[in-house]
């Protein structure tokens, strides 16, 4: 049988090569594209074939792709990047928020609060149930508990329970209607263990004031009226579609087993808690799911090893459902820090309290935890706010790295205080540091409801990225929407700047934009566990892309901020471009 010499078969290849990259079908040239690949430099144009990245390079490298069934788009020198990806998010619950009376975080004088509330219920948005249900309440109403009970505890609203949901997803308030409905009251308050009986704010005589923080919120939370299972699905519509509006492609959902009537910071979950995955695999099987979803299960803080077999069971359940993954598990190591909650663990106490918040993790059997996770073949994913709650967690992912010395990609998010001690440690553990860098701004939360409370030094490290950064850490962008934008443009702009409405938040700890946008692409693909697939423009990696209106690169802050996305492709087709 005759043999091919050596020339002949390295050009038969060659020609076998040129024939397989022919087939694309979609190229998008003459533009500026940032393929998130480290050392790489700007390229002008991409070519794919079914779904994937088929190759990156110049205009006549792409265009030599293309035959008479390729789609073809001159980018205009438009700017063309990976979709961008959000390493903590809750879109769902965010997206039904939306449907209904949403504050948005503003501050309103409490008079025109309840104008508005009154014109809101009159519009029909208002209710659940038969209780006025308000999302997105800024933290800086919680100081006026007792002016909002002046309020909503007498006239009209004697006879109508009203609920008002803090944006933080942690505290809320609720008049004294839903709270006898719910038989929170003195007796209560007074029977709770000191732990318990901090979450409910009340009087000397242990009379509720309305104000409820972690599980005392939950009691209320978690008993309003049930939406319906055909609300719940439109608001998982709406939440892919406003990702993608904003070039959002892949999120992890970072409550994914949690439903409206679950408590979240005492949840004990079973194989029963299903949350909003249902609602992806419905999405998904009708084709509308355009996204990955990394789907987090929460896990009770003091977990112990076995207790995760149920996770494993739940994951079971949703097996090969198309773009839904689950990496591992997410677990709260604390709470808040704004007054009147600080929930978040501290190593300094607060100026007022004189305690350190609450850790919810035990140092002692946390590690084992991780242990019990890395097993299953699971990150963990852990909120840590305070800079106690981030050391000890650290901690707990040192005992597991004793007993496997190879990083598993486990991550912390939010990160509003870090010891410097620690910074270190991110690159060291080989945790992702992952980041609301939204939030790094002068502005009544970091202003008015911490600085008071903590430390000089420890104000100066609110939210330190670029000490993360400088460190080796790898930095991952999130939202945690609802409680902000689910925008990454916002997020990017505001972590060079750090500017608000009171000044600006340590300009020290300042981000690039280029690291940024490594933050909001490959690093985050790294949290999701998806940077084999996905994060960066790479031949055989999925062609999410999104294309811009204006030059990232190139113009200021204040521009960055309002960057709108012309076209967002998931798989290679186009899932977002603006109504015309």
């Amino acid at each position: 049988m005759p043999r091919f010499i050596p020339g002949l078969l390295t050009a038969a290849m060659a020609f076998a090569s040129m024939q397989a990259m022919a087939a694309a079908d979609l190229v998008l040239f003459n533009g500026k594209v940032f393929t998130a690949e480290p050392g790489q430099p700007l390229a002008q144009a991409v070519a794919v074939e079914n779904g994937k990245i088929l190759k990156v390079g110049s205009d006549a490298e792409i265009k030599a792709l293309a035959d008479a069934t390729t789609q073809q788009i001159d980018l205009g020198g438009k700017v063309l990047m990976p979709g961008m990806i959000d390493s903590h998010s809750h879109p769902v619950v965010a997206a039904f928020d939306s449907m209904g009376s949403n504050l948005l975080d503003e501050v309103k004088p409490l008079a025109e609060l309840e104008q508005w509330i009154l014109a809101e219920d009159q519009a029909g948005r208002a209710r659940r149930g038969d209780v006025i249900s308000i999302a997105g309440v800024s933290s800086a109403y919680w100081e006026q508990s007792r002016e909002l009970g002046k309020i909503f505890n007498q006239g009209h609203w004697a006879v109508l329970p009203v609920v008002l949901s803090g944006i933080d997803g942690h505290t809320g308030w609720a008049n004294n209607t839903m709270l006898k409905r719910l038989k929170i009251d003195a007796a209560l308050v007074k029977s709770l263990p000191e732990k318990e009986r901090n979450y409910i704010g009340h009087e000397a005589d242990f009379t509720p004031t309305g104000y409820l923080a972690e599980n005392g919120w939950d009691r209320v939370r978690t008993q309003l009226p049930e939406p319906t299972e055909a609300m719940m699905l439109d608001a998982a519509r709406k939440a892919v579609q406003i990702n993608n509006q904003y070039g959002v492609t892949a999120w992890m959902d970072a409550a994914a087993n949690a439903g409206n009537g679950d408590s979240l910071f005492e949840l004990r979950p079973t194989d029963k808690d299903l949350g909003v995955l249902p609602l992806y695999r419905t999405l998904a099987h009708n084709g509308e799911l355009s996204a990955h979803v990394a789907a987090l299960l929460i896990a009770y803080p003091k977990s112990k090893p076995a207790d995760l077999e149920v996770l494993g069971k739940v994951m079971q359940q949703f097996q090969g459902v198309p773009n839904l993954t689950f990496p591992g598990i997410k677990v709260f190591a604390d709470g808040v820090m704004e007054f009147p909650g600080q929930t978040a663990a501290v190593i300094e106490p607060y100026k007022n309290s004189h305690k350190r918040g609450e850790l919810l993790i035990d140092p002692a059997s946390f590690g084992k935890l991780v242990v019990a996770a890395e097993q299953h073949d699971w990150i963990v994913h852990v909120h840590a706010d305070g800079d106690r709650a981030v050391h000890e967690s650290l901690n707990g992912i040192a005992y597991a790295r004793k007993l496997n010395p190879t990083p598993v990609a486990h991550s912390l998010t939010h990160l509003q205080l870090v010891e410097p001690s620690d910074f270190a440690r991110f690159k060291q553990l080989g945790v992702i540091a992952s980041m609301q860098l939204l939030w790094a701004t002068a502005e009544s939360y970091t202003e008015e409801l911490v600085k008071p409370y903590i430390s000089t030094s420890a104000y100066q490290r609110q939210y330190p990225a670029h000490s993360l950064l400088k460190a080796g850490a790898t930095i991952a962008g999130a939202s945690d929407w609802p409680v902000s934008s689910p925008n990454p443009w916002n997020a990017i702009a505001q972590a060079s700047t750090r500017k608000g409405p009171l000044g600006v938040l340590n300009s020290a700890e300042s981000m690039d934009r280029e690291s940024m946008f490594y933050a909001y692409t490959l690093n985050a693909a790294k949290a999701l566990r998806l940077d084999r697939q996905i994060g960066s423009l790479a031949p055989g990696k999925q062609a999410d892309l999104i294309v811009l209106d204006r030059d990232v690169f190139k113009v200021s802050d204040e521009e960055l901020f309002e960057t709108r996305v012309l076209r967002t492709f998931f798989a290679g087709k186009q899932v977002y471009a603006p109504a015309s």
